[in-house]
């Protein structure tokens, strides 16, 4: 499983990097505009720098919701470096601005998926990556786990090419649940990645080890 992360704060990014197990990044107009509030810099410097500190795609979103709109944006964020991947909304108007991407080689993530319907089409239209949100779907009420797996299904019984990233991820077992299920890769908020490391018999471990060794130094010569 590849782990993106989901923000467009720096400092975090650098952080999850610098563990050596971050594979991508996701942003979208409010992540991006926390991180403009923050810094007040200009976005695509901002995504320049994400851009030179992880190897991997680095998604970013415009705000047009039409075809000619959302592919004129695109083209400008995907001028910004090679890693950039242009988020695309699950419309129809998506769906048109996708095969125009496609045709001009730039690489899309469609956003906002909720249902298998809707990955299915983006998958025919040609999208690089599916992003169900789980956690939405969890709070409506509705199992956002099924729907990932249901989409891995489709997109096996027909051989598509699009990676499923699993997006909205609330906690930990959102990402041990989607590892089980096969999901291709998650994006994961950066105080969910710190609460991964987290377990309490660890803690007691390290705790024990370093008692251990303070008493067996008083016996050294």
């Amino acid at each position: 499983m590849k782990f993106f992360i989901d923000t467009a704060n720096v400092d975090e990014i650098r952080e999850a990097a610098s563990l050596g197990v971050l594979d991508g990044v996701t942003t979208n107009p409010t992540l991006l505009g926390r991180e403009i509030e923050r810094t007040h810099r200009r976005p695509e410097d901002i995504l320049r720098e994400i851009c030179e500190i992880v190897n991997g795609p680095v998604s970013a979103e415009g705000v047009s919701l039409d075809a000619e709109g959302i592919v004129k944006e695109g083209k400008e964020l995907a001028k910004i470096h090679k890693n950039i991947c242009i988020k695309v909304p699950m419309t129809p108007d998506g769906m048109k601005a996708i095969r125009k991407f496609r045709s001009l080689g730039i690489t899309t993530n469609t956003t906002l998926v909720f249902s298998c319907n809707q990955a299915l089409i983006a998958a025919k239209a040609g999208t690089n990556y599916l992003s169900p949100f789980i956690g939405r779907l969890d709070d409506a009420g509705h199992s956002g786990m099924e729907l990932v797996d249901q989409i891995l299904t489709m997109l096996e019984n027909y051989e598509f090419d699009s990676q499923l990233i699993v997006a909205s991820i609330r906690h930990p077992l959102h990402v041990v649940e989607a590892s089980l299920i096969g999901a291709h890769i998650c994006t994961i908020p950066f105080k969910v990645i710190k609460l991964m490391f987290k377990h309490p018999l660890t803690d007691q471990g390290i705790k024990r080890f370093l008692e251990d060794w303070e008493r067996a130094k008083k016996f050294k010569k």
